[in-house]
Formats: structure tokens, C-alpha cells, sequence
């Protein structure tokens, strides 16, 4: 057996030879291929010299981070827009509140504290309709607490930058809210300041020669309800005397339905001050808060009941009965002629006074009405009734001064196209 398989070696040996030649030979053409000639010797005898190409360098390895850099600098050449429209484009970002954020803290301060909103200068607005009617007036908003991140992408890219965004958990907001439905978002605005804000061109359009005064309304819901019927009837501007609530208090935010945003309100004047806010030549009626007492100057029988009402003032107003006497007692009051609202009273640029429901209009806007030549209006209610809702009154006076005055301006049309 050895003889055999050392005879079966030997014969293989020059096989194997044969192949490494062969495969030796083959390496070497596949080199030569590679390589590019320097000289050509054509049959005729012509020689033809060649460049020899140039040496490559080796790479050099590329770092991964510039690699990305250069990935993100071509992405960015490519890209069809070169100005951002999205949310994430604009580089914003927020912050998610931890337990115990003082940050969160302010907004309940805001929410309670009358004199921190005044002293600050900031108000709080929740929900997304009149955040977005409050941008949209050019309000200024300093931060925003939202409880899902597409609440802030609905909101204009552009009123956003440099405003604090803090991300919270809806319970959170759920506790703060004064609302029955929270609606995730609450924003901190700095307080508008109606010289600068930019009312809607519809409402400007339709702004009427008429102003409304409030004087002693102290429900927010009632004040919130009459701004917006000074918005719906056209009124150019709306005065809230010392003695009012709080135009931006929630409850007050709430029942406007963004009619903060439509009209402007100018907060907390002294009587003193409100005839600089009147356009010229104003006259100012006073919404009748006696019924008893202008029903009787109308039918002539003022002695009847002139002190009862007399005697109501002088309750609210911390006069004593003893230091007047029966000639002070028909003289104390300025006299103010009466007339049915549904009279004309539009002649010139007019200002109505609304007064509260358990004070009554003042003294002082009484005294202003006497001044500029203005009157009682009184709405006729049935006897045994003693007034009407605040909030109702003022919505009966402003539209029914909104009917006179575009009846004025249909016959002067009329009279332009009969001429």
C-alpha cells in the first residue's frame, strides 16, 4: 500500500506545478491589464509616447461628524424652500414642566389677583379661540401652558418666537381651568393696550358714533354679555369707570367671547378723565335706573314719587336724610329730562351709561349727562317691575341706537340720489 499511494503522489506533483504556473501567468495578465502603457511600437516602425497618469493619493478617512455636516449642508441646497413653514423648521422648543414648577404657580396668581394683573401688566387667556383672536388683535403673549404639542403648532409660527413654551399634564390644567371644559392651552398675554391693538377690518367698518359707558357693573357675568353686545351693535369704544369688574378676569373673558378683541375697552377711569375719552360735542344719556321716578316725570306726577327715588340714591350713595332739607330734597339731583329709548337720540356722536343693578348709575354720570345736554332713557316695563337686567338694557339701548343711526343714513343716501 505505501508503493502505490508514494507513486500516486509523485505523478501529482507535476499536475500541481502545471496549475500554480498557470494561475501564476494569469495573475500577471490581469496586472497587466491593469496597467496603462507608456510607450506604443506600432508594425511600422512609429513609436508613440504616452502620459503616465497621475498617482492617486490614498484617502484620507473622512470624519463621521463632518460626513453628516456635509450630508445636512447638501439636504439643505436641495430642499425646494429655503424658508421655513413648519413648526419644527422655526427651531422652537419647549420645556416640560417637573412637580413643583414655580413657573405654574403665577398662572393661578394671575387668575385670582386683580392688583398682581394690574401691577404686572399681564392677563390670562385659556383656550384656543380667543388665544387665537388675541394674537390675531396683536396681543403679546409671554407664555403659553399647553397639554398636547399640536394645540401650539395650531397657533401662527410667527407670533411664537421668544415666547415660553411649557408643556403640562392635563390634570394640571383641569385644576387651574375656570372653565367646565378645559381645553388644554393658556396662555400669559401682556395687557393689550387698545391704542395698539388691531381691531378687525369688518368691525372698524361697522363702528358707529356710539360709546358705552359702564358705571358700577360689578357682575362679570353681566359685563362680559354687554361687550359683546357693544361689539354686535357697532359701538366704537366701551369706558369702564372705577366701581366695575375687572374687564380681564376670566369669568368676564368668558362671557365676552372674544369681544375684548373686536372693541376697544379702556379700564378703570375716574369720572374726571371720561370726557377725554368722548369724541367732541358728545352728548351722554343715562340708561334710567329709577323706573318709578321717570315714569312719573313722564306722566306729570313727579311729586308721587320723585323722593322715593331720591331716598334710593341716597342710600347708595352715603347720603344722610337729616342734612337735607324739603328744598335741597327737590334740587339735590341734576335734572335730567326724560324720554322713551325708542325716541331719536342719535342727533349727535352719543355715549350711553349702563349702571349696575344694585347700585345704579352714579351721581357723577348723572352730573355728566347734565353737562353735555343729554337725557334719561327710560325703557317702559310693567308696573310691579322694578328694572331690567343690566346686560339686557344695554342690549335694548346700543341696537336701538343702531337702528336710528342707519335709519339717518338711508334718508341721507335717499336724499343724495333724489338731488
Amino acid at each position: 500500500m505505501a508503493a502505490p499511494a508514494r507513486a500516486l503522489s509523485s505523478s501529482l506533483i507535476p499536475l500541481l506545478r502545471v496549475i500554480q504556473t498557470r494561475d501564476l501567468g494569469a495573475r500577471r495578465w490581469v496586472r497587466a491589464l491593469r496597467r496603462s502603457p507608456v510607450r506604443v511600437v506600432f508594425p511600422s516602425g512609429q513609436v508613440e509616447e504616452r502620459k503616465r497618469a497621475p498617482v492617486q493619493q490614498p484617502r484620507k478617512a473622512v470624519p463621521e461628524a463632518s460626513s453628516q455636516q456635509q450630508r445636512h449642508k447638501h439636504a439643505l441646497e436641495t430642499s425646494p424652500s429655503q424658508t421655513p413653514h413648519t413648526w419644527e423648521e422655526t427651531g422652537l422648543r419647549y420645556d416640560k414642566a417637573f412637580p413643583g414648577d414655580r413657573r405654574l404657580s403665577s398662572v393661578m396668581t394671575i387668575v385670582k389677583s386683580r392688583p398682581f394683573r394690574e401691577k404686572q401688566g399681564k392677563i390670562l387667556l385659556e383656550g384656543r379661540r380667543l388665544i387665537a383672536d388675541a394674537l390675531k388683535a396683536g396681543a403679546v403673549p409671554k407664555v403659553f401652558f399647553f397639554s398636547r404639542l399640536e394645540y401650539i403648532k395650531e397657533l401662527p409660527v410667527d407670533k411664537l418666537k421668544g415666547v415660553s413654551l411649557i408643556k403640562v399634564k392635563f390634570e394640571d390644567i383641569k385644576d387651574w381651568s375656570d372653565l367646565v371644559t378645559p381645553q388644554g392651552i393658556m396662555g400669559i398675554f401682556a395687557k393689550p393696550d387698545p391704542v395698539k391693538m388691531t381691531y378687525p377690518e369688518t368691525q372698524l367698518h361697522h363702528s358707529l358714533p356710539l360709546v358705552l359707558i359702564c358705571d358700577n357693573l360689578r357682575d362679570p357675568g353681566n359685563l362680559g354679555t354687554i361687550l359683546r353686545s357693544a361689539a354686535g351693535a357697532g359701538c366704537s369704544k366701551v369706558l369702564l369707570t372705577k366701581g366695575c369688574v375687572d374687564a380681564w378676569e376670566p369669568k368676564v373673558l368668558r362671557a365676552g367671547m372674544g369681544a375684548h378683541f373686536q372693541v376697544p375697552i379702556v379700564n378703570n377711569l375716574e369720572w374726571e378723565t371720561v370726557p377725554n375719552h368722548l369724541p367732541p360735542d358728545t352728548r351722554v344719556y343715562v340708561a334710567d335706573n329709577c323706573g318709578l321716578y321717570a315714569q312719573a316725570q313722564i306722566s306729570n306726577k313727579t311729586s308721587d314719587h320723585d323722593w322715593a327715588c331720591d331716598r334710593r340714591f341716597l342710600k347708595f350713595h352715603k347720603y344722610e336724610e337729616e342734612d337735607l332739607d324739603s328744598k335741597t330734597r327737590k334740587d339735590w339731583l341734576p335734572k335730567l329730562e326724560v324720554q322713551s329709548y325708542d325716541l331719536d337720540w342719535t342727533e349727535a356722536p352719543a355715549a350711553v351709561v349702563i349702571g349696575g343693578e344694585t347700585h345704579g348709575v352714579s351721581l357723577e354720570s348723572l352730573q355728566l349727562a347734565e353737562s353735555t345736554g343729554g337725557k334719561r332713557l327710560l325703557i317702559p316695563v310693567v308696573p310691579g317691575v322694578d328694572s331690567l337686567n343690566s346686560a339686557m338694557a344695554a342690549s335694548i339701548l346700543l341696537f336701538e341706537g343702531k337702528r336710528q343711526l342707519r335709519i339717518k343714513v338711508e334718508d341721507l343716501s335717499s336724499e343724495r340720489s333724489y338731488h
